[in-house]
């Protein structure tokens, strides 16, 4: 079965379902936005909503995570985490799941990390496809992930009175196997599936006004350029966009002490390259002192230094950095005016 359809009114016993494989995260409302939560009562689970305030990320690249233990007198170490449970990631949008993409390769560059790994061995990603903006904030289109592109176990389509679902991998079809109410597709729902995605095809546009491959050349030659003082005049150091970002994965290390002064904790804790403090090294010099130069640095990190190590985009286009924004730095504008600025128009 490579396509399987849903009714509607069948959701939540799908849902049922799913918390008693795993542990189930899925998005809800909180106040006027969203996050992502473990599940209790699943009519509380959300599938129209604007991105999370917090990314996926935080469940398997937790924001405070034990690294290992430690004895002072004698010195010893050992293991932090004896077990990683199996979850479930419900409802997750296709730029959130490109931003997991792009943490698995990063994870994966050497040398490897394990407790990331360990996680994502553990975790399904049950995605769902948006057939419409979530609010004016996204570029998702520019980046090409407003449609699936792989990196999930499910992708659920909505179809009107029934879900459509993309069955991606093995791990996919253990949740949607032996159910009585999830059937194979036929092809009245297929119909339906294809006719669904043309109509996304007019309403999803290009936000840039260049081509992606356009974006790499300029920042290729933007480098000196006078828009980043604009934006380091704006910008207020708050690090709100790298901690909402779905690909941002720099983090500090302490260690936690016991009251006994010889057991501890070592841990890592997400840190931010906006952070006044982020470049300072020793003698007290900063390699990256204004804060022009750190939010240039922040979209060299999305669109030029992973494009030439890893060969791709590190913006999602998800917009929760503009969103978030203080200063109300936009990342489309931003990127707009270093196209335009070299000339660069469609």
């Amino acid at each position: 079965m490579k396509y399987a359809s849903l009714k509607k009114a069948d959701l939540f016993e799908w849902l049922e379902h799913l918390k008693k494989k795993a542990k189930l995260y899925a998005p809800r409302k909180k106040e006027n936005l969203f996050v992502l939560r473990p599940v209790k009562n699943v009519e509380d689970v959300c599938l129209e909503y604007i991105p999370t305030i917090l990314p996926p990320k935080k469940y398997y690249f937790p924001q405070k995570e034990k690294l290992f233990k430690f004895s002072a007198q004698p010195f010893k170490t050992g293991k932090a985490i004896d077990k990683f449970e199996e979850f479930v990631l419900f409802g997750v949008h296709t730029c959130d799941i490109a931003g997991i993409q792009c943490m698995d390769v990063a994870f994966r560059d050497g040398p490897e990390d394990p407790n990331y790994l360990n996680r994502k061995d553990k975790m399904a990603i049950v995605g769902i496809e948006c057939l419409k903006y979530c609010d004016k904030y996204a570029n998702c289109t520019s980046m090409g992930n407003h449609v699936p592109r792989g990196g999930y176990d499910l992708m659920m389509v909505d179809i009107g009175d029934k879900f459509i679902i993309h069955i991606n991998s093995e791990k996919g079809e253990k949740l949607v196997t032996d159910l009585g109410y999830i059937k194979e597709a036929a092809q009245a729902d297929m119909d339906l599936l294809d006719r669904a995605r043309e109509a996304k095809k007019k309403v999803f546009k290009e936000e840039f006004t260049g081509p992606l491959s356009k974006v790499y050349d300029v920042f290729d030659k933007s480098f000196a350029s006078d828009i980043w003082k604009d934006v380091g005049k704006r910008c207020v150091a708050c690090g709100n966009c790298t901690a909402v970002c779905p690909t941002c994965y720099c983090f500090d290390v302490a260690d936690e002490m016991e009251l006994n002064l010889d057991d501890g904790v070592r841990y890592r804790i997400w840190n931010s390259c906006q952070m006044d403090d982020f470049a300072k090294v020793a003698g007290g010099e900063d390699f990256r002192k204004g804060r022009d130069s750190r939010q240039r640095h922040r979209y060299y990190r999305k669109f030029k230094y992973p494009v030439d190590r890893f060969n791709r985009y590190f913006c999602t286009g998800c917009g929760r950095c503009t969103r978030t924004c203080m200063a109300q730095i936009n990342l489309v504008e931003t990127v707009n005016s270093l196209l335009n600025e070299k000339g660069i128009v469609e």
